[in-house]
């Protein structure tokens, strides 16, 4: 008895549809005129103006301990300092 090669298409067919409508039910459907509730260039505007008049405060410390180390090999080995401008 040989297995044709189309004989497990029928349930991969019905998963697929039973997928197709998962989706569809998952994700809301968009109108072409959906609008948003409200505008969101002000709310982007106050979070760039906040973000900027943090100034250096904002810089992570890690990156403030990378510095003084890069600082710090420099002081110890002043021969690297070309290097390390070279780098940058």
């Amino acid at each position: 008895m040989t297995k044709s090669r189309d004989q497990g298409t029928g349930i991969r067919d019905q998963e697929a549809d039973r997928m197709t409508l998962l989706l569809k039910s998952a994700i809301p459907r968009m109108d072409d005129d959906a609008d948003l509730p409200r505008d969101l260039w002000p709310a982007m505007l106050r979070r760039m103006d906040e973000e900027t008049s943090r100034g250096a405060a904002s810089v992570p410390w890690f990156d403030w301990a990378l510095a003084g180390g890069l600082v710090a090999f420099a002081a110890i080995v002043p021969r690297t300092i070309p290097v390390i401008l070279y780098y940058l």
